[in-house]
């Protein structure tokens, strides 16, 4: 753990920009109860992020749109009731923001005010702007996020890398500075080639975190599920799985059933 890492005892909008500047690479990773955010926050990571990413690990839906803002407050309470460093990000779910930049504002303020988080996540480019700039006046702070938006997947059709052609290279790069501008604290970029995501990452002065963007921006997410093998069918490219928990956990089910079955548990020393 670095140096910055061992002498703060709260993960800040102002510790995350020192990161950027000093060059140290920032970890993030998603959550969505009380139980595992407690050991990540543990452990040491900089951010967790409660994705709408859980409309897919947590509740099973194809598409992260299902998920409600009701939903999502409860996951997000949830994880910042286990949190005693770690800056928690909340995303605002499909419907709560789109084309409405004062229904965007009452969400995360509902968000902010009944979870206790301490910023939120948007996606999109010039087309929220309103909305972040809104926002970001009332205090909040706010994550862009560019690329791969989950919650476009049935305008993309497709959840292949985002901006290889010139066109949509140059408006995210566009939206990244816009987002800046506007008073963005960071950014997330989604599976978009390496090399953008670098340009990126060296034009913007906020920090820049990717998933599936390479090795040269400012820091890097995933989906907590994934990268505990907790998932077996999702497989990118972009993805390193870190334990193979769904292996482990079916085996000890399984150890469980047959020792309940054979009447081996519990022992005599496993009862009062």
């Amino acid at each position: 753990m670095s140096a910055v890492n061992k002498e703060i005892k709260r993960i800040t909008t102002h510790i995350l920009q020192k990161m950027k500047t000093d060059g140290e690479r920032i970890s993030m990773l998603t959550a969505y109860d009380f139980s595992m955010a407690r050991i990540l926050d543990d452990a040491g990571i900089d951010i967790l992020l409660v994705g709408d990413s859980a409309s897919n690990v947590m509740a099973g839906h194809e598409t992260t749109l299902p998920i409600t803002l009701d939903q999502m407050i409860y996951h997000a309470s949830s994880v910042v009731r286990a949190i005693r460093r770690s800056f928690v990000v909340v995303d605002l779910p499909f419907g709560s923001y789109q084309g409405n930049s004062k229904e965007a504002l009452i969400s995360t303020i509902r968000i902010m005010k009944e979870t206790g988080a301490h910023g939120i996540k948007i996606e999109g480019g010039e087309e929220v702007i309103e909305s972040v700039k809104r926002i970001i006046s009332a205090g909040v702070p706010v994550m862009g996020h560019l690329g791969l938006t989950p919650q476009s997947i049935y305008k993309f059709g497709t959840y292949a890398v985002r901006a290889t052609d010139d066109v949509e290279a140059t408006k995210l790069l566009a939206d990244a500075k816009l987002l800046q501008e506007a008073g963005a604290f960071a950014l997330v970029l989604e599976k978009i080639p390496a090399m953008l995501a670098k340009q990126v990452a060296e034009q913007l002065t906020i920090p820049v975190i990717g998933i599936g963007a390479g090795k040269y921006v400012d820091g890097q997410v995933l989906v907590m599920h994934d990268m505990l093998g907790i998932n077996k069918e999702f497989k990118p490219r972009f993805l390193r799985r870190y334990l193979n928990l769904y292996d482990d956990i079916y085996k000890a089910t399984q150890e469980y059933i047959h020792d309940v079955k054979r009447r081996d548990f519990p022992t005599d020393r496993e009862q009062y």
